[in-house]
């Protein structure tokens, strides 16, 4: 079989961009700036620390305050004054994509870009399309995501903004 010059081309570009540019890993698709983490699948800058801590430079500090939707809405407001505009609770499937699959069960984060991350639920913004009083939360123990909780359950959150 004969092979054309383009095609050899391209099969040597593909055999180098493939030993180049290995597959994003996990690890790869964060990138660390002190308080904050760029999370490059999802366009989004989440803050490090869950809601009630702060980054000392090396670890989340304090003790996590859990919130129900009204009062995560006075935080988010704060969060805003102190952080600059755009922050906000994730989407389903933005919070659903720091869930480390190959992490433990009972630890379902990355602990070097997210530390000191409770192994529970942690809000969302969706609400669960089907009843329409639960919204839909990620827990960081089994990695899974449930509708089960109503908006007056204090949880942990975290927030984003976008990039």
């Amino acid at each position: 079989m004969i092979y054309s010059s383009k095609k050899i081309l391209f099969f040597i570009l593909l055999i180098n961009f493939t030993f180049t540019f290995p597959t994003l890993s996990y690890s790869r698709q964060f990138l660390e700036r002190d308080h904050i983490i760029i999370d490059l699948k999802s366009g989004i800058e989440w803050l490090r620390c869950s809601t009630g801590q702060t980054w000392n430079g090396k670890d989340c500090e304090g003790e996590i305050v859990r919130l129900n939707f009204e009062e995560i809405q006075e935080a988010l407001k704060q969060a805003n004054e102190q952080l600059g505009d755009g922050w906000r609770l994730p989407t389903k499937i933005e919070l659903e994509g720091i869930v480390c699959q190959k992490c433990e069960r009972g630890n379902k984060i990355d602990s070097e870009f997210f530390p000191s991350t409770p192994a529970e639920p942690f809000w969302t913004s969706d609400k669960n399309k089907w009843s329409s009083n639960r919204f839909w939360t990620v827990n960081f123990f089994t990695g899974y995501s449930f509708s089960r909780f109503t908006a007056s359950k204090p949880l942990a959150s975290r927030f984003v903004k976008d990039r």
